[in-house]
């Protein structure tokens, strides 16, 4: 029995250590600290929709972040051009996934930029800093962001747990219920 534990102990630091590698690696192969997000609302629809997995690149160069054309600012088409840009949302820690549909050099050397869901109506109030931009996405997978959505729910938590138990279970009752048959 005390094989099986250091097995299953061996076999958690394997696929943990897995896990914290592949993630280390993205986060500089995409150089981001968010390499992996997940849409959360309909602001980007039928671009990006709720439960897309999106994949973020950071953006080493502000002056190459593509803009819209001013025709699309007020409406509701898919717009031919222009980087789907990450960034907090002035006052928040919250993401935002909106399209860079304008970009200012101030005097500084800092870029600013105009942003709009391409579901929303008209432009964000906002404008944002380059330093508020977390990156670009270069990457969609479908439904896919539905999971970790889920799992910040209370319910998908419970859930996330009693599966976790059944398989710890599902691996241990064979050997308990094999140890009290050579008891008896």
């Amino acid at each position: 029995m005390k094989g099986g534990y250091l097995k299953t102990i061996i076999l958690v630091a394997i696929i943990v250590g897995g896990v914290a590698a592949f993630w280390a690696g993205l986060r500089v192969g995409l150089r981001s600290e968010h390499p992996l997000l997940t849409v959360a609302s309909g602001s980007m629809m039928p671009t990006l929709n709720r439960g897309d997995l999106i994949v973020v690149q950071g953006i080493s160069d502000y002056s190459e972040v593509k803009t819209s054309p001013p025709e699309f600012w007020y409406q509701q088409a898919q717009p031919p051009e222009g980087d789907i840009i990450i960034f907090q949302r002035p006052g928040t820690n919250e993401l935002i996934v909106h399209r860079a549909i304008n970009k200012t050099l101030a005097a500084g050397g800092l870029w600013y930029f105009r942003t709009k869901g391409d579901y929303n109506y008209g432009p964000d109030s906002w404008t944002i800093s380059q330093d508020s931009i977390v990156g670009k996405v270069v990457g969609v997978v479908p439904w896919v962001g539905y999971i970790p959505l889920y799992i910040r729910r209370p319910e998908g938590i419970i859930i996330i747990v009693i599966l976790f138990l059944l398989v710890i279970f599902a691996e241990y009752m064979p050997l308990l219920t094999k140890k009290q048959t050579e008891q008896h």
